[in-house]
């Protein structure tokens, strides 16, 4: 399989970006949920939420990679089969799922860094908290966080769909590109 995309098809690094993204997305919703629930005395009080921001800082950085792969190495054209209405929602269902994640992320990263104190990322580094002082910063982050991932995880739910009404009702090449195989 080719590393970089195709006229044809995706390329290898551009469908591990793509499908890891996804399984991140869904765990770290999964963790969130879960973590909220846990009381103080549970072992993962502490635990889960630091995992979950390293996590959530890791996949800032494979977005901010992913974007800057789409310019060195673009995606295939959209299908000449594809109506114009189509066509937009394709342009516009990306774009949202892109802003989606990066929206995410950053009031994730308001949440963890209201109180002036950065981010450990896996005793590698810590990430500076660069914006404090907003007022109820961290409860109104806190809200738009949890909106934005449920928001996410239900457009990428139906994004999935999409793929696979390409797929099984209009028997185009869409999610096989997505796979690594074009016919």
């Amino acid at each position: 399989m080719q590393w970089r995309n195709s006229s044809a098809r995706y390329g290898l690094v551009s469908i591990l970006m793509h499908w890891s993204v996804a399984v991140v997305v869904f765990g770290l919703f999964g963790l969130g949920i879960w973590m909220v629930g846990l009381d103080y005395y549970s072992s993962w009080y502490r635990t889960a939420p630091t995992l979950h921001k390293e996590i959530g800082l890791a996949l800032f950085a494979v977005m901010l990679l992913r974007l800057l792969w789409r310019f060195l190495s673009p995606p295939p054209p959209l299908l000449d089969s594809y109506g114009p209405m189509t066509r937009l929602g394709a342009r516009l269902g990306h774009g949202v799922l892109y802003l989606g994640l990066f929206a995410v992320v950053v009031s994730g990263y308001l949440i963890s860094t209201a109180d002036g104190r950065g981010i450990d990322f896996f005793g590698l580094f810590e990430v500076p908290a660069l914006i404090t002082g907003i007022p109820n910063q961290e409860d109104i982050a806190g809200l738009l966080h949890e909106y934005l991932a449920w928001g996410l995880v239900i457009f990428s739910g139906l994004h999935a769909l999409a793929a696979l009404k390409h797929h099984f009702i209009d028997r185009d090449v869409t999610l096989s590109r997505m796979l690594g195989r074009a016919r």
